[in-house]
């Protein structure tokens, strides 16, 4: 099967740089997410975290 698609894509002229257009779509968006985590607040971290164990706070099943 993979020999029946790779002989059809040989035919189209400019496939080539679909391969590396993706890859370097990928490697951009986890390189912009790992430095957006790594450069995230500590405080606001720690603030997100504890909202599950906050009192007072009701979900909307409950009402």
């Amino acid at each position: 099967m993979l020999k029946f698609i790779k002989h059809n894509l040989d035919h189209i002229s400019g496939i080539e740089i679909y391969p590396m257009i993706a890859l370097l779509i990928f490697f951009f968006f986890f390189l912009g997410l790992y430095i957006w985590v790594f450069t995230y607040k500590k405080e606001k971290i720690n603030e997100l975290s504890n909202l599950p164990f906050e009192e007072g706070t009701q979900n909307s099943k409950n009402e």
